[in-house]
């Protein structure tokens, strides 16, 4: 038996009434029945690994997962080291649920949260990046969040591809043999990758649709009421005043330094350093 949440039951209540209203059919004529949707699979079994760390960005993991835990009939792993539990750089802490030794061998999806300086102990650490190279070579699609794209390069998982990670380091990537591009998710082959922590349910979305099509990804989309309206419009170095992107360019200047520092040893050595 498949077991469904609470969320995912509300989803698929949602899709039946999608599908009755453009069939014109009543959504109480069959209520157990899952409609049938050109293009949509409601049911998979994907498996998915998110890694978790101390001191990650709480956001560029449950941005993601909120959209992967609505996929029904996925497994979706909170992989770590250990299953002590992990606290975020937010004090938020979340108990995993696999560790990089009892996660699946073959995945669908690999995905990494950034962070700042938990990513860059992250981006050093033997295990982990072991355990990054390992299950990327064979995960359909290889993903990252933020600067958890750093965690991605250091596997070594970026080189030739277009990716796309925070805007304090997008720059880096280029010194792990990636392309810089400037995008909230960059999807080339199966690599994809989204810009810094709120991009997360962006990249969710898009994940969704490519594992289940764009009408379930539109259902979860609408199941969020996910249609931002900021008080302001200061999320884009595009966008910030002047005053605010100097202010965030000096408070970040030292992560963004050490992040250089990461890529030039990797572009050197072609790995990271313990």
């Amino acid at each position: 038996m498949i077991d469904i949440s609470r969320r995912q039951a509300l989803l698929m209540a949602l899709s039946a009434s999608y599908a009755a209203r453009a069939t014109g059919a009543s959504p109480q004529e069959h209520p157990h029945q899952m409609p049938i949707v050109k293009g949509v699979n409601w049911m998979g079994n994907e498996q998915i690994a998110m890694l978790m760390y101390p001191a990650m960005t709480v956001m560029d993991l449950i941005g993601p997962q909120s959209m992967f835990g609505a996929l029904m009939g996925a497994k979706v792993y909170l992989v770590a080291k250990t299953l002590d539990p992990v606290t975020s750089d937010a004090g938020v802490t979340i108990v995993p649920n696999a560790t990089l030794e009892t996660c699946p061998r073959d995945l669908t999806v690999l995905f990494t949260p950034g962070g700042a300086d938990g990513t860059l102990a992250a981006a050093k650490d033997p295990e982990i990046l072991a355990f990054m190279a390992d299950r990327g070579a064979r995960a359909k699609y290889i993903t990252s969040v933020c600067s958890g794209s750093l965690i991605l390069g250091a596997a070594g998982l970026l080189k030739g591809y277009k990716a796309t990670s925070h805007w304090s380091v997008r720059h880096v990537l280029s010194g792990f043999g990636a392309i810089p591009v400037d995008a909230r998710v960059v999807h080339d082959r199966n690599r994809v990758t989204g810009a810094g922590v709120t991009a997360g349910l962006d990249f969710g979305l898009s994940m969704v649709a490519e594992l289940r099509g764009r009408t379930y990804a539109e259902c979860c989309q609408l199941m969020g009421e996910y249609d931002p309206d900021p008080p302001f419009h200061a999320g884009s170095t595009k966008t910030a005043p002047a005053e605010v992107k100097t202010a965030l360019d000096e408070m970040l200047a030292g992560f963004t330094k050490q992040s250089e520092a990461l890529a030039a040893n990797w572009k050197k050595t072609g790995s990271s350093p313990s």
